[in-house]
């Protein structure tokens, strides 16, 4: 299925740059893929950028986020698609947004950590009223339970057992087998440095709606927290994220107590989605775990020797 969607998506981002031209002068280094995996695919030509969905993805739902992402509320905080609705391709949906400038993964210390955490805060306090009425869940918690399933598909591992053991003390909304009890905060559903981009004037904005919906805003929090507590993300940028967000006044963690309550739960579900997707891609590469993935199992291990701290009024 990609090698037949990855051409012709190539053309298809090409003729929404040049609308019935038959000559394309932008050059031979205009076309460029950005991703290729099996829930993504994404090319880019010139300024625009077209995104295979992943199979299977609910036309509604993704027809919802889209609404979202280009509701003149969230300007300045997503990336506005270029067309209101998506084209349909080999049986994928496909969107077209402007292309913006990602973080350089080259250069750590000038990751936009603040920025990210504002612009977090700002999409968590966007008015119910705004949203359209059919916004699915945020995706979170769907995607840990996906990674795990694939943990087990995959075969035995000498690592599985700690991210097994952390999975199983986790509560039931974190495991996507039961409702979130606070599902009425507009979320990303997926953070990460990857998903901020520049845009022309040089503005952070978010990117990749495919998990956003309502849900509990700790978990967009989550995947710097779980960095943080496994020794990956180093102190001082843990506090500068966290610091930004309850400046710009996030709804997720009380602004003058402890927020740890609020992310455990959360980052321990991070911690064990980024476990189980290392060792199933070092089993797929016939490869040991490197040090950072050894690191996630650790955090893994210890977590299943003691309960998540479960914030106040979270369900068991």
């Amino acid at each position: 299925m990609t090698a037949d969607v990855l051409p012709t998506l190539t053309v298809k981002v090409r003729a929404a740059v040049h609308p019935g031209a038959s000559v394309c002068a932008c050059g031979t280094d205009a076309s460029s893929v950005l991703a290729d995996r099996p829930d993504g695919i994404v090319v880019r030509h010139a300024d625009t950028v077209a995104k295979a969905h992943a199979p299977g993805t609910d036309p509604g739902e993704l027809a919802a986020r889209m609404a979202v992402a280009a509701h003149p509320a969230l300007d300045g905080v997503l990336l506005a698609p270029l067309a209101a609705s998506a084209a349909e391709l080999h049986g994928r949906l496909v969107t077209f947004w402007p292309y913006g400038t990602p973080v350089d993964p080259e250069t750590p210390e000038a990751a936009p950590w603040e920025e990210a955490a504002t612009l977090l805060a700002r999409l968590h306090r966007t008015p119910r009223a705004v949203l359209p009425p059919r916004l699915p869940p945020m995706r979170g918690p769907a995607k840990v339970a996906r990674a795990v399933e694939r943990l087990r598909s995959a075969g035995p591992h000498p690592a599985a057992g700690p991210v097994l053991r952390a999975w199983s003390v986790l509560p039931a909304w974190a495991k996507n087998e039961a409702p979130m009890a606070y599902a009425h905060t507009l979320c990303h559903g997926d953070l990460h440095l990857g998903q901020l981009v520049r845009d022309r004037d040089g503005v952070w904005l978010l990117i990749d709606i495919d998990d956003l919906g309502l849900g509990e805003p700790a978990w967009d929090l989550a995947r710097p927290a779980a960095w943080f507590a496994c020794g990956l993300l180093p102190p001082d940028e843990w506090t500068r994220f966290l610091t930004a967000y309850q400046k710009a006044e996030g709804p997720a963690l009380p602004a003058d107590t402890d927020p740890w309550p609020a992310l455990d739960v959360p980052a321990r579900a991070l911690t064990v989605q980024t476990g189980a997707l290392a060792i199933v891609k070092a089993m797929a590469a016939g490869r040991a775990l490197d040090e950072v993935e050894v690191a996630v199992i650790d955090a893994c291990d210890r977590m299943a020797a003691h309960p998540p701290e479960l914030a106040p009024g979270f369900p068991t």
